[in-house]
């Protein structure tokens, strides 16, 4: 059986639109294709960014971050750990990298990138507490649907279409549902958390607004 090709990505970057940084950036993805080629990786694709290191918000980057998580990349190349970014914009681009478990290589140092203690330490804080939000995220939602059938409410009952495979119906909002919850002394937060969790993809902001709307249809 043949080994499995390591696929790769290239992301270049300079702090500014200067033409002379062109040159580096040219200079940048030469050295790693060459690395790509000398780790045996399949390079893909490159993005590239003329950007401060300082902000998150770069068109290559956030390109390269969701090419990454769609196609299942498995190794990131950069000519140095600047070239992710600096300060909290560096952290959060190797939190986002290791949450695809995605390695990253730089040319200077031919291989892995070395984190130091105090950057392996943040990593798992942050890991940590998004782990944590995500369980507080789920017991919420599963406390305002335990709340709703202890008050008599029944999901089997009110959702009409309940399961059907082109989901269209989910993509409304059950504004019944809604008031029926709010009668039962639910809050906004507990009523988008019940809706969650049977499959509507609705906000707070949205549900109130309905909720709303619904009052001054019927004092209308």
């Amino acid at each position: 059986m043949s080994e499995r090709v390591k696929k790769c990505v290239i992301y270049c970057r300079v702090s500014t639109e200067k033409e002379e940084q062109e040159m580096s950036l040219s200079r940048q993805e030469e050295e790693l294709e060459q690395l790509a080629d000398e780790l045996g990786l399949t390079h893909v694709e490159t993005f590239r960014d003329k950007h401060s290191g300082f902000d998150m918000d770069r068109e290559g980057l956030l390109d390269l971050l969701e090419f990454v998580r769609e196609e299942k990349i498995q190794t990131v190349l950069i000519q140095d750990e600047t070239r992710l970014g600096r300060g909290n914009a560096r952290m959060a681009v190797l939190h986002l990298l290791a949450k695809t478990e995605t390695e990253i290589y730089t040319y200077s140092e031919s291989g892995p990138i070395a984190l130091n203690e105090m950057d392996t330490m943040l990593l798992e804080i942050l890991s940590i507490v998004e782990e944590y939000q995500r369980k507080l995220h789920n017991a919420k939602i599963r406390r305002g649907m335990k709340r709703a059938v202890r008050e008599g409410y029944r999901p089997e009952k009110n959702l009409k279409n309940k399961g059907n495979a082109e989901g269209r119906e989910r993509l409304e909002v059950p504004v019944s549902e809604i008031v029926a919850l709010r009668d039962k002394g639910l809050t906004y937060e507990e009523i988008t958390g019940v809706l969650k969790g049977l499959g509507h993809d609705v906000s707070k902001a949205t549900v109130h607004r309905r909720f709303k709307e619904y009052e001054m249809e019927q004092e209308g």
